[in-house]
This record gives C-alpha cells, sequence and structure tokens, in this order.
C-alpha cells in the first residue's frame, strides 16, 4: 500500500470515530512511520519489526487544570506502516489492522489500559 493510501485510511478511522469520542481528541498527531526509531525501540524495549502503533503523551486522565496553560507539545500516535503491512496478506487486513491500531493508541490517549482497550475493542467490531 502507498504511503498516502496508508495514511488516508488512518485519516478516515479518525474522521469516522463517534462524535462523542472525536470531540474530545484534542492536541495529538497521528504520524506514519516504516519502523519505530533506534530511541523508542530502546524505551519500549520491542525489536524493530515488532511494535505496530505508539501513543506518546500525557493522557486525559493525567491532565490536571496545569495541562495547556503554557505551550504544550502535542501527544504522538505513530502508526508503523512496514510493519502492520507485514502481518497482513492484502491491502483489505492492512485497512482493519490501521484501524484497529489506531482505536488501540486513542485508547491510551483516553487513559485506558491494555484490559480496558481489549474490551473495548470487541465493541469496535
Amino acid at each position: 500500500m502507498t504511503r498516502e493510501k496508508f495514511e488516508d485510511v488512518a485519516e478516515e478511522v479518525f474522521e469516522g470515530l463517534p462524535k462523542l469520542f472525536g470531540e474530545k481528541i484534542d492536541n495529538v498527531h497521528i504520524t506514519v512511520e516504516d519502523y519505530p526509531s533506534e530511541e523508542i525501540m530502546h524505551q519500549v524495549h520491542v525489536s524493530k519489526t515488532t511494535l505496530l502503533g505508539l501513543y506518546q503523551g500525557t493522557p486525559l486522565t493525567h491532565r490536571g487544570t496545569w495541562y495547556g496553560t503554557s505551550p504544550t507539545t502535542p501527544d504522538k500516535i505513530s502508526l508503523y506502516q512496514a510493519n502492520i503491512e507485514a502481518v497482513c496478506h492484502n491491502d483489505e487486513e492492512v485497512a482493519e489492522r490501521i484501524r484497529e491500531v489506531l482505536l488501540h493508541e486513542l485508547g491510551h490517549y483516553f487513559g485506558m489500559s491494555e484490559s480496558e482497550i481489549r474490551n473495548a475493542m470487541k465493541n469496535f467490531k
């Protein structure tokens, strides 16, 4: 899948979020990269090819009244295209995996734990 198509799919997923969630998302930048950087691999203790996505930032549940009172860098969700494509057989599977990974990382943005995200994902299938 081309990078442009990959990004288009991610944008469609984001724009298709239920209004209740979409309205609460603020100051998040979504990027597409082929692989995680050496720094990221070291921080999260993963190999170059195993990480499909990553949320970096301050979850909503941890933002106090201080948040945003000074310049605040955006939270970041990274989608790793080469890794996502490696676990899929066709573009349809890639699109579904983009959806799963983006929703998973947005769960972290909302402050959800891994188990809470897994349970919530059952409702989005």
